[in-house]
């Protein structure tokens, strides 16, 4: 029975994560500091699936400060989702937080991999490396041109892991994520905003006029892939991880009406600087050496999301916290 590190375990994608590991038999070691860039009662709900199981260990650490070289203890390969998250926040006086979260504590982390003998390092960056990309969908060998802090922040993640496995041999193997949704959404992020205002009959601001598109990936499918990158993944190499369905904002804003039931009210707003226009994520690689396959659409992931948020809205009040 394997045991993991798994970084970031109370967030979206980490908590879904280890509930998968945990699911096929593995251990699973989860580390979270718990930041307050959203609701710690929300990251904490997140595992209540999770906490109390024999095979799940929690434990509340600060990868940017703590000694890591004991969480490695025992391990036999590492899932690094931890980060400061969030696009609109990189910009001005925060930015501190990304260089600590996001690089700091990724180096510290690479620091403790060497000379270990690890399965993979299997860790998170993001479509944004690409900024606004010249081809659609875009390939892993298109040129990476951030255009925010928070783009930035990553790609030195990926030179990071790419130096650390050409110097030690620190198995590194990188997925860059295209816009994931589904359950446990966190609350900045569109969907989730979304369908809060929705239930209180807000308008939803729309950032120009709705036009732009993401190919969004439904969070089953992402973590079926960063499964897959630990078992599969070639070591030095990064992959896009796409849902494979470019949708604009305004169809999205549809499906989610039909989904609710409900006329959903619009508020256009100037567009926002770092927001890229379009993303699309060409997979080939990804199913090539991972046999990845995303198999939710939009329509039906949506339709998950929205029987979640209204379960929960409804039964939790840590949902109405943000």
């Amino acid at each position: 029975m394997p045991t993991y590190l798994l970084t970031g375990v109370a967030g979206f994608l980490g908590s879904h994560l280890a509930e998968r590991l945990v699911a096929a038999g593995h251990r699973v070691r989860g580390v979270d500091c718990l930041r307050d860039y959203y609701s710690p009662a929300l990251k904490r709900l997140n595992l209540e699936g999770l906490v109390g199981r024999p095979a799940f260990e929690n434990l509340e650490v600060d990868l940017a400060t703590a000694e890591l070289a004991p969480l490695l203890d025992g391990c036999d390969g590492v899932f690094h989702l931890a980060a400061q998250a969030g696009v609109r926040s990189s910009w001005g006086q925060e930015f501190h937080c990304y260089t600590r979260d996001n690089v700091l504590a990724t180096q510290r982390l690479f620091e403790a991999c060497r000379g270990r003998r690890l399965e993979k390092v299997v860790y998170a960056s993001s479509s944004s490396v690409y900024g606004d990309a010249q081809a659609l969908p875009t390939a892993e060998d298109a040129e990476l041109r951030p255009i925010s802090p928070y783009g930035v922040s990553k790609l030195a993640v990926e030179h990071l892991a790419r130096v650390y496995h050409d110097s030690f041999g620190v198995p590194a193997v990188g997925l860059r994520y295209f816009t994931v949704y589904g359950p446990r959404q966190r609350p900045d992020m569109a969907f989730h905003r979304f369908l809060r205002r929705a239930l209180q009959d807000l308008a939803i601001p729309v950032y120009g006029q709705g036009q732009q598109t993401r190919d969004f990936t439904y969070v089953d499918d992402a973590v079926e892939a960063t499964i897959s990158a630990m078992v599969r993944g070639v070591p030095g190499r990064v992959y896009n991880i796409g849902g494979g369905e470019r949708t604009t904002l305004a169809r999205t804003l549809e499906i989610l009406e039909e989904h609710l039931g409900r006329p959903i009210r619009r508020e256009h707003l100037e567009a926002q600087t770092g927001d890229v226009g379009h993303t699309s994520a060409r997979t080939t690689l990804a199913r090539q050496d991972l046999g990845y396959d995303p198999r939710i659409g939009m329509h039906e992931g949506l339709g998950r999301m929205v029987a979640w948020f209204n379960r929960v809205w409804q039964t939790r009040p840590e949902m109405r916290q943000g």
